[in-house]
């Protein structure tokens, strides 16, 4: 193989053992976090689990919290469209109905849960990264239609804030209709 056409070290290719690997990996996490806590988890029972040598796993993901990372940035990103309803309200109104269905989820919560729990060396934001691309997106929408939208930042606070603190820490998450009105309140 010529230097030009070597692989950067972590790429992978799209199919094959490598993408098999991943999957079953995640599936794995995914799977023993529904049947249990994620002090559970260990690389071993992960391995086991996936089917795979835990030096596999060692190897790729170095800890569970950088697995967990890794299943978490899978699970949230692009699983959500960007609403287009004609007005800010509408689009942020949707979007947030989209994000407290999905959050409601046991399996989601459980991930998300996990995910803040293992995270050693700053803020889990693995799990709002695509939130926020998606919320910078339908308030550039609105700056072009002419309006004047609130920042990320406020939506954030404002809405994406409290619909992931009742999903990760309480055993209330929220519903649509609490959802829609969050969005009354940064408008």
């Amino acid at each position: 193989m010529s230097p030009t056409s070597q692989k950067a070290p972590g790429d992978a290719r799209p199919g094959g053992r490598s993408a098999r690997v991943r999957a079953a990996v995640h599936r794995a996490v995914e799977e023993l976090l529904a049947e249990s806590t994620v002090e559970a988890l260990t690389i071993p029972v992960i391995a086991d689990r996936a089917g795979v040598h835990s030096t596999t796993v060692y190897r790729r993901w170095g800890s569970v919290g950088e697995l967990l990372a890794a299943v978490a940035i899978n699970r949230f990103s692009g699983d959500l469209v960007v609403p287009d309803t004609g007005t800010l309200r509408g689009d942020l109104e949707q979007w947030a109905t989209d994000v407290a269905t999905d959050l409601a989820d046991p399996d989601v919560s459980a991930l998300m849960r996990a995910t803040v729990g293992a995270s050693k060396n700053g803020p889990a934001d693995v799990c709002v990264v695509d939130r926020r691309a998606q919320l910078a997106a339908m308030l550039a929408r609105e700056t072009e239609r002419g309006g004047r939208p609130p920042s990320v930042e406020q939506v954030e606070d404002f809405v994406l804030g409290p619909l992931y603190y009742r999903a990760t820490y309480t055993a209330q998450p929220g519903d649509p209709a609490w959802a829609r009105t969050l969005v009354t309140h940064v408008l």
